[in-house]
């Protein structure tokens, strides 16, 4: 095991683009850390130059103290997993798994050794001796992992594993990553562009855009205090509502009402600069929404009233999607997230913005009617509408957005979904 160290770390292509821009980050040995953003965020190329794939214009990487830069990639001691499971479709499981042991000239006793105690962790000792056309694509992409396993590597770098696999089989197998990292606790730097997976398996998350950290930080570290209107859209599913607002002394006036700014929220305010402030954007989460009745009043929070234009009943959730009238909040990082096939709660209608709500099974909304509804504002999130920096970010979670680099492992943290 080793840690893994990006000191001012660049990569700019031979017609200047930069895919990777002044990258500072420390994972700590035995640290499970998740690259995540949208397709060309620089988080493959990242993992790309850990490996050696892609040399490094500027800058320092460090896996342990020593300076890989200049290393070939067999030299590196890492082993990494792909979205495609580039396994040997004439060799059985267990050839595969032991290849590339085979290759170093590794006993043969030492070979089988290996690979049962990697097929017994993933769970396909059953399968050993199969080879690859019969295995469902789950099974498959265990086998890839095992190959990995079997070699001891200081890290493991995995890029995209899940992307091939279909719902189910993408829990089952993000589940086996899991418990895999905290029987072995080996380094692990796991790139993908679900949030769901990086928030269910990292011990800390580096979101990406353009280039750039944006920030780094425990999964509820990044759902509770974005700092910024990309990673607040991009952290939590489904995705943060967007309106306008506007800050007249306690009240934050919104196309939902007149919301109260609690005294946490002044002190934060006042704390970021953003006390004088009049013109925000307000960002609510869905599941900070409830049906009214079913909320113990008085409580903190607003009550207003909404027609349900769609209601999305899913067993133990029900979504309320209504309109809002309103002009939909305007940023480059929201139009990106767009981009990206996740419409950040800013989609606009006809009418104004899209807003959907999570609300409790047992609401009484119904579709095409008109609904009352509480928000917790408590909640809410305040951004800047030029730099779309968060308002009630501190200090420290303003340092973690500039990637700043720290060596200390932190546990993970559960993402809460519903208010108590």
């Amino acid at each position: 095991m080793a840690s893994i160290v990006f000191e001012h770390v660049t990569k700019r292509y031979a017609d200047g683009l930069e895919a990777v821009k002044d990258m500072n980050l420390a994972i700590a040995d035995g640290e499970f850390m998740v690259l995540v953003g949208p397709s060309g965020s620089g988080k493959s190329t990242a993992l790309r130059m850990v490996a050696g794939l892609e040399d490094i214009t500027d800058g320092v990487l460090k896996i342990g103290d020593e300076v890989v830069n200049d290393r070939s990639p067999r030299d590196r001691d890492i082993a990494m997993v792909f979205q495609n499971y580039a396994l040997y479709p004439h060799m059985t499981v267990r050839q595969n798994m032991g290849f590339a042991l085979k290759l170093t000239g590794t006993p043969r006793h030492e070979i089988d050794r290996k690979v049962e105690e990697a097929a017994k962790i993933l769970d396909i000792t059953r399968h050993l001796d199969r080879k690859p056309a019969s295995l469902s694509g789950g099974q498959r992409q265990r086998v890839a992992m095992g190959r990995a396993i079997v070699r001891d590597p200081k890290a493991f770098l995995m890029d995209e594993p899940l992307s091939n696999l279909d719902a189910k089989l993408r829990v089952q197998t993000r589940t086996a990553i899991s418990r895999l990292h905290d029987r072995l606790g080996t380094t692990i730097i796991y790139v993908t562009h679900d949030q769901i997976e990086a928030v269910t398996l990292g011990d800390r998350i580096a979101v990406m855009r353009a280039g750039d950290i944006q920030q780094v930080g425990a999964p509820g570290d990044l759902y509770e205090h974005p700092n910024n209107l990309f990673v607040a859209g991009f952290i939590g599913s489904p995705a943060m509502n967007f309106l306008h607002g506007r800050l007249d002394g306690d009240l934050l006036r919104t196309a939902i009402g007149d919301l109260p700014v609690t005294d946490e929220q002044r002190r934060r305010l006042e704390a970021g600069d953003g006390g004088g402030r009049r013109g925000v954007v307000v960002g609510i989460r869905p599941e900070h929404f409830e049906d009214a009745s079913l909320v113990t009043l008085p409580a903190a929070g607003h009550v207003f009233k909404a027609k349900v234009d769609v209601l999305e009943k899913l067993g133990s959730d029900d979504y309320a999607h209504f309109t809002v009238d309103s002009e939909p909040v305007s940023s480059g990082e929201l139009a990106e997230l767009v981009e990206d096939s996740d419409p950040g709660g800013v989609a606009p209608s006809a009418e104004g913005v899209q807003v959907v709500a999570r609300l409790s099974a047992a609401s009484a909304a119904r579709q095409g009617q008109e609904a009352e509804l509480w928000v917790d504002t408590s909640q809410l999130q305040l951004f800047d509408h030029e730099t779309g920096r968060s308002l009630l970010a501190d200090g420290s979670s303003r340092q973690e957005a500039s990637g700043a680099v720290t060596t200390s492992r932190p546990p993970a943290v559960e993402v809460q979904r519903k208010v108590a």
